[in-house]
């Protein structure tokens, strides 16, 4: 049994999860009726990915603070600027991809328990109730905004602890670090279950519906991840982009796609830095904040569900208003983590945009449930790969600088 076991951890964790997916579809096809026994394996992945990640991220970037030097540089202002800018460049294409190849949908969903934002301004006054929400409960709730301002305020404030005191926090960072690689490692139970439910619950038939949705969905992703980000990492390091694009993809944007959570794959995503030979003392911030605020994938769900809707309704778009949504989505999209029901709660908002009734907007809402599956997985690999390139776009590119400076001086 042991070398059996051993064998199985000697093939990659992207492999055995192939395998528990091929699994997972063949069970839900050949014994359907075997649901209690293998659905539970998908909701102890879940559920302990979910409890696990926001006491990680916590002590995580509390860590990184109350460790850092004073007086030593890192690159969090750039890093910030790729963040937004990325963003808001995924809505931007996403807004015209939906221009290119409207989508009309049969709506019929209901979504009637939940409860979306009234307008932008509830949207900043949920952010900012979010930031100073009690911690405790903030961790309770995976209130990641709340999450992110504790941890860096408690973070500034142990800068002057005893060293004694900021090594047993980074210990417990550590630990629970070890936490995530060890429950990751059961992910290809994890993904057998979450696919048997997936398909015993809603059939092939339900996701063909909306196969068109899912593409345009998928689609623009794949043009951010294989376009847009290359392009934005070219002009940072001015150098071939792809190497570093797939290496982002294939080692954090996998294991993202099948978690399905961009904070538990912070562990994953640090690791990936490490390798790269990033800074410690910038990397172990960025990415528990890009798991934050880094949300491209969330601005394309918005902009996409959302016109639509627009097309649904026969409601005539003109430049203004879609630059408008671009950047509504971008907006939105960072502070998706800090409203109930991330994006897309955030799909009536921008819907009332445009006049459309909040009814019609929550039954979109349905249909981004239905569609889910395979728009949040894709969506949180997008996110989780991106917040690694950038930040390594940002290193490599000061190190560029640096070098042309010297170049200069000597010459």
């Amino acid at each position: 049994m042991k070398n059996l076991l051993a064998k199985w951890n000697e093939i990659s964790l992207v492999k055995r999860i192939l395998i528990g997916l091929i699994i997972g579809i063949i069970l839900a096809l050949i014994a359907p009726k075997s649901a209690s026994i293998v659905v539970v394996f998908g909701t102890l992945f879940v559920g302990s990915l979910k409890g696990v990640a926001p006491i990680l991220v916590f002590f995580l970037v509390m860590s990184a603070i109350s460790q850092h030097k004073s007086g030593k540089k890192t690159n969090m202002k750039y890093i910030i600027i790729l963040y937004l800018l990325g963003t808001f460049l995924a809505g931007l294409v996403a807004v015209v991809a939906s221009f290119m190849f409207p989508i009309t949908l049969k709506l019929g969903a209901s979504a009637s328990d939940v409860t979306p934002p009234g307008g932008v301004a509830e949207v900043f006054m949920n952010l900012l109730n979010n930031i100073v929400k009690n911690p405790v409960t903030s961790l309770s709730e995976a209130n990641y905004i709340g999450i992110l301002a504790w941890a860096v305020v408690l973070g500034i404030a142990l800068k002057n602890a005893k060293e004694s005191t900021k090594t047993m926090i980074s210990n417990v960072s550590d630990a629970l670090s070890q936490v995530v690689r060890w429950i990751i490692n059961f992910a290809p139970l994890g993904i057998m279950g979450l696919v048997f439910d997936s398909l015993v619950t809603n059939g092939i038939s339900a996701f063909g519906a909306y196969l068109q949705l899912i593409l345009l969905l998928v689609g623009v992703m794949a043009f951010i991840a294989l376009i847009v980000n290359p392009l934005i990492t070219f002009i940072g390091i001015r150098k071939n982009p792809y190497p570093l694009v797939f290496k982002c993809l294939k080692d954090s944007g996998l294991t993202a796609f099948f978690t399905r959570s961009s904070a538990a794959n912070i562990p994953v995503n640090m690791e990936l830095c490490e390798e790269l030979g990033l800074d410690k003392d910038t990397y172990s911030v960025s990415i528990p904040l890009g798991a934050t605020i880094n949300m491209g994938g969330a601005a394309i769900t918005i902009s996409v569900l959302t016109l639509a809707a627009v097309h649904t309704m026969g409601i005539e778009v003109d430049l203004g208003m879609a630059l408008l949504l671009s950047l509504l989505s971008a907006v939105s999209a960072c502070g998706a983590s800090g409203v109930a029901g991330g994006s897309l709660l955030l799909i009536p908002l921008a819907c009332s945009l445009f006049g459309i009734p909040n009814d019609v907007a929550m039954q979109v809402v349905g249909v981004g449930f239905v569609v889910g599956v395979i728009q949040d997985s894709c969506e949180t690999a997008l996110n989780s790969s991106t917040d690694v390139l950038f930040t390594a776009v940002a290193e490599l590119s000061k190190k560029r600088k640096n070098k042309v400076v010297k170049l200069k001086e000597l010459s």
